[in-house]
């Protein structure tokens, strides 16, 4: 294995770990960041009319909105059930993104999508320290150092 296949072989395996050891807060953070890094990515793919990265991008942020839909607890909260609906009107728009090469349906995602991305940032952020970690045991059984 060449140094740089390896190097690449262990970010992958420190990404994971960072994935599986993560706490739900923590988790969410992440799928919401990766969202919005597919849609500006495709975003400025669409502005550069690379229509094949446009679509892959597109799609992985489907994915998230996909889970991010298929976690929601629709019963947990108040929220939920509009939360969902936003999910399915973003997932309505990627699609007419992707199939219609629409940047400004893109960019209505990222409008639509970036507030709710700073506010589970925020929500986050005022969650105690000692609840995340007791969290990341329950989940793992541990600390996820290893």
């Amino acid at each position: 294995m060449t140094s740089t296949a390896l190097r690449a072989s262990q970010l992958s395996r420190y990404n994971d770990d960072a994935v599986l050891s993560a706490p739900p807060a923590r988790l969410l953070t992440m799928l919401y960041d990766r969202l919005l890094l597919d849609l500006n990515r495709a975003q400025f793919a669409q502005e550069n009319a690379n229509w094949e990265a446009a679509s892959e991008n597109l799609l992985h942020a489907q994915a998230i909105v996909t889970e991010l839909s298929s976690t929601l607890k629709t019963d947990a909260w108040d929220g939920a059930p509009g939360l969902l609906t936003i999910y399915q009107y973003a997932m309505e728009a990627m699609i007419g993104a992707n199939i219609y090469r629409d940047l400004n349906r893109t960019k209505e995602c990222i409008a639509l999508l970036e507030p709710l991305r700073q506010g589970w940032h925020d929500a986050a952020s005022q969650l105690p320290v000692q609840a995340t970690v007791s969290a990341t045991i329950r989940a793992n059984g541990m600390l996820g150092v290893g």
